[in-house]
């Protein structure tokens, strides 16, 4: 098991996050919410979450919560509230993104990234993709995978308030099989190079594996259940755990009170993550019709990550993506828009994900259009994939997710309509988290 190396530098991730802590602190203009700071907010319209809409509405935000939701005729501003006139705006909760690399450099390259930089590279990139990703709208994340447990260390810092950025959920590594998704492979056995995950084999080790995880943050399990596009010398196609070792991750993790996400593009690798329990298939990219039925039987999610499978294919090679790689995503095209449409339209629960690595944090609303044109997906859906369900998939769906009473104050707003141009979502105005004000149309 490749732990150690995961483990030596989170002293040193966490000290490089302090460090670009202090400096954003001197340079961000954000404004601070009070304990008791109350804002009154005048909306236009207001897409809810759950598929609904209000018009001429306004948001009573007090602290952290909202407090009040209802016609601006009949709401009042408390005393000394602060009011954010956005009437000509479309409100909307909090983005979410389920899937993200946050401490992903905007040069990523292929598996050899490990050899280049270490703990300290990904939290700083953590701190500077934060904050690009919040002032997009999106006012919480699940991150899919990051050395050196510098996910960890942001989100617990984002949630002290020391640097801005999403909240947060993490995973820390992912686990994967010796010559999988998670290795890096096509070396001499002479060199000894870490993994892009935690190498893991066996039903036992896996156990251990959990647990370390947990010990030392994951709010989630991401496991690896098939080959990837990224990786050298895997298939996308072949499973790359046994069943006996995918059931004992899920058990243990739920155990200690964790979900587990899967990795899975190949049809029978998603089939085994699902029938073990797993909460969502990242990806989900040839899933097939038995595969459909039991998504839908089990209750799981698929997490497309559409857009930046379109990128490596357009972009890969002035990027430094392998050649490898862009040949598996050229291969896996148009096989995956057949299959993914054909579960979205059947009824499987969707939560949006981007795969945010490389250059796309701060362009995750981009993932919106693709997904319309991929799935066959209409905005209002899209949206709540993006609310909603994704909070739904958290299990934090009484905190956030939808704009109502006692919820957090995640709000976002954009000029004109995203239900009749969604790609209006890609330049958000307005952003509030925590009733926090991060971003203002008119600063």
């Amino acid at each position: 098991m490749k732990t150690n190396n995961l483990i030596a530098y989170s002293a040193l991730a966490l000290k490089s996050i302090l460090c670009a802590s202090i400096l954003w602190l001197f340079a961000t203009d954000h404004v601070l919410a009070q304990s008791n700071q109350a804002t009154l907010i005048k909306a236009g319209t207001v897409i809810v979450g759950d598929g609904t809409t209000m018009s001429s509405v306004s948001i009573v935000v007090v602290g952290d919560k909202i407090s009040e939701i209802g016609p601006s005729s009949s709401v009042e501003a408390p005393s000394g509230a602060r009011i954010v006139d956005l009437s000509d705006h479309t409100v909307l909760p909090g983005l979410m993104d389920m899937h993200t690399h946050i401490n992903s450099s905007d040069h990523d390259g292929g598996d050899m990234s490990v050899l280049r930089e270490h703990g300290a590279h990904g939290a700083i990139y953590g701190v500077v993709n934060a904050e690009k990703t919040l002032r997009a709208g999106f006012t919480t994340i699940r991150n899919a995978g990051a050395l050196h447990y510098a996910d960890v260390a942001l989100r617990d810092l984002i949630a002290q308030g020391i640097v801005p950025g999403p909240r947060m959920y993490v995973s820390a590594a992912s686990l994967g099989i010796t010559g999988g998704h998670s290795d890096v492979n096509g070396w001499s056995h002479l060199i000894d190079i870490p993994g892009t995950g935690m190498v893991v084999d066996g039903a036992d080790n896996l156990q251990k594996a959990v647990r370390t995880l947990v010990k030392f943050g994951a709010d989630h399990i991401k496991i690896v259940a098939t080959g990837g596009i990224l990786s050298s010398g895997d298939a996308v196609d072949h499973p790359q755990y046994s069943d006996e070792e995918l059931r004992a991750v899920v058990e243990e993790a739920g155990r200690l009170g964790r979900k587990v996400i899967a990795h899975a593009h190949g049809a029978e690798g998603l089939k085994a993550a699902v029938r073990a329990g797993v909460a969502s298939i990242e990806h989900g990219s040839l899933v097939d019709a038995e595969g459909i039925e039991l998504m839908k039987e089990r209750g799981a999610f698929i997490v497309p990550t559409l857009l930046i499978l379109d990128e490596i294919i357009e972009f890969g090679e002035e990027r430094g993506i392998p050649e490898y790689s862009i040949q598996k995503a050229i291969e896996m095209s148009d096989l995956r828009e057949t299959a993914l449409r054909k579960a979205y339209q059947e009824g499987v629960r969707f939560a949006f994900g981007t795969d945010a690595s490389g250059n796309l944090h701060g362009r995750n609303a981009q993932e919106f259009e693709v997904m319309i044109e991929t799935l066959g997906a209409r905005p209002m859906q899209v949206i709540q994939n993006a609310t909603y369900d994704a909070a739904e998939l958290l299990g934090i769906l009484d905190q956030v997710g939808t704009l109502e009473v006692g919820k957090w104050a995640d709000i976002i707003a954009v000029a004109g309509n995203p239900l009749e141009d969604i790609t209006l979502l890609e330049t958000v105005n307005f952003v509030m988290k925590a009733g926090e004000i991060y971003k203002h149309l008119d600063k």
